[in-house]
Formats: structure tokens, C-alpha cells, sequence
């Protein structure tokens, strides 16, 4: 699998039973918006939901974002019906919730497939129990389909039966286990949501904490949390230019035959060009999506 360069520091849940926040989706600042149909939808409104959010998707109109319906467990009695609606208008991913082994991605990718969903349509997986927890592994080398991970940090608390903390200790083990078996299987992974909408400067900090674990960007509940995120999980001018500054002198160092090379007093090796490569790749994608 090839690693997307699409930007993902900002990815907002929608309500799908919700028009107006579907319609008011478009005009928001979000790199990916998550077209909810499981957790903010009341039971009596999923299948007006299930209508409203691929009639959303269809009709278009939310520009350069990334578009991801999340699905109710296909266990439960909204799930497969989910599945299949959503697999006919082609968003760009299906969200999995609770996945929990590499058979249930199986299984969902096997129902995609008959409903004639296209190759462009990705599974995205909720990681968010103990048990996935434990086959996060398993689970990122379940299928070619698969493309990214969600953290549902609010769900594995509750599981764990741990508590809520500003430095996060208590899911530090599963948040590891996730961002290795991502990185080890080359998918994207997006960290949990933050839950206090009157702390900024919490999660200004949560979103700082996130990119120094590896996330390549934060789930949000509230567009008031767009700014912060696309902020702190954008690339630096300061990272821009001395990315550039590593890529030509490593160019010219190659050039004269030469593995490595100083650049402002520091060593630099190949490894050091990869990430230098990625980060103006992230960037150029930003400029694109919003230019």
C-alpha cells in the first residue's frame, strides 16, 4: 500500500441527521469530515439519517474534503443497510466502528464489494476497545481497502476503566500499539477527540501532544477546534525551508558520491531526507486543498 499525501490534520464529525451541519460542512475548513450515522444519531432517526448523509455525498459540493460516513456496527441492525447505502454513493471512505479483529474488516470489505463500491472508496477503522487494542496489528494488515485508523479514545477510557488526564498516561500503551502497527503497515492514523470545547489552550496542547506521538492528525467534535488542528499538524515555514535545505544538500552530496552530510551543524543521512520529503509533500497538499 502507498502512503496518501492527502492532508488529514483536521477531521470533524458531522451529525447525519443534521442537515443544516451537513449543509453548513461545506464551507468549513476541515481536510475530512465524518458523516456520522452511529454515535450522534438517535435511534429513531437512523434510517432518516442513513437517507440524508448519501444523498449529502452525492449531491456534492463539500470541494476538496475528504468525505467518510461512519457506519453503525454492521452487528447491530442499522449496520449492513449502512454499509450498503454508503457503498453506492462512493465517499471517499466507510468508517468502521469497534472493530475489533481482521475478519470484521474482511467482512466489510467483502459487502462493499457486492454493492459495487469503487477502489477509491477506502475503510477507515474505528480503534476505540481493549481487544483491538491487542490485534491492532492483526487489524492494519487486514486489506488492501484499509487506509487508516481512528482512535476512539472516549470509548477505550470508558473500557479501561481509566480516567481522563491531560497527559493521557492511561492510553499511552494503546495509543503506541496503534501508531506502530500503523506506521509498520503504512497507513494514516488520526487521534482521539478532545472532549472540553472551553478549554483552547488544552487542546492546543492535546494537538501538539498528538503530533509528537506520530498522529498524522485529531478527530474534532466542534468547528470551533478546526484552527488549532490545521495549525498544529501543518508542516512549519521553519520546517518547509530546512526541509528543502536538507533534500538539495543531500542531492549534492550524492552528487560527489558522498552518503552524508552536514547541513547547519548537523548530520544528515537518508532517513532524515525521507521525512524531509514527506513534510514538503504534506505541504504542497495543503496548498492545493486550500487554494
Amino acid at each position: 500500500m502507498s502512503r496518501q499525501t492527502k492532508p488529514r490534520r483536521s477531521v470533524l464529525y458531522m451529525p447525519g441527521s443534521n442537515p443544516r451541519a451537513l449543509e453548513k460542512a461545506k464551507s468549513l475548513s476541515a481536510d475530512g469530515l465524518i458523516l456520522d450515522l452511529e454515535d450522534a444519531v438517535a435511534v429513531e432517526a437512523k434510517d432518516s439519517a442513513r437517507e440524508l448523509v448519501t444523498a449529502a455525498v452525492k449531491n456534492g459540493g463539500y470541494g476538496r474534503r475528504e468525505l467518510i460516513i461512519r457506519i453503525n456496527s454492521l452487528d447491530s441492525e442499522w449496520g449492513e443497510a449502512d454499509l450498503r447505502a454508503a457503498s453506492a454513493v462512493a465517499p471517499d471512505a466507510i468508517l468502521l466502528p469497534k472493530v475489533e479483529s481482521a475478519e470484521m474488516v474482511k467482512r466489510a470489505e467483502k459487502i462493499m464489494v457486492a454493492c459495487g463500491a469503487p477502489d477509491k472508496t477506502k475503510i477507515w477503522c474505528m480503534m476505540e476497545t481493549p481487544r483491538a487494542m491487542l490485534r491492532a496489528h492483526e487489524i492494519a494488515a487486514s486489506s488492501d481497502r484499509l487506509t487508516c485508523f481512528v482512535m476512539g479514545t472516549s470509548d477505550l477510557v470508558k473500557d479501561l476503566h481509566a480516567h481522563h488526564t491531560t497527559m493521557r498516561l492511561p492510553v499511552i500503551t494503546s495509543l503506541g500499539l496503534c501508531i506502530l502497527a500503523a506506521r509498520a503497515e503504512n497507513i494514516e492514523i488520526i487521534d482521539g477527540v478532545y472532549l472540553d470545547l472551553n478549554d483552547t489552550e488544552g487542546f492546543r496542547e492535546s494537538c501538539v501532544q498528538g503530533l509528537e506521538f506520530g498522529f498524522d492528525g485529531k478527530t474534532l467534535i466542534h468547528p470551533n477546534q478546526l484552527e488549532a488542528a490545521n495549525d498544529v499538524f501543518a508542516p512549519s515555514d521553519a520546517d518547509i525551508e530546512y526541509s528543502k535545505k536538507i533534500i538539495e544538500a543531500f542531492r549534492q552530496a550524492e552528487q560527489e558520491g558522498k552518503g552524508v552530510v552536514l547541513v547547519e551543524g548537523k548530520l544528515i543521512e537518508n532517513l532524515h531526507v525521507e521525512n524531509a520529503k514527506r513534510l514538503v509533500t504534506l505541504a504542497d497538499a495543503i496548498k492545493a486543498m486550500e487554494g
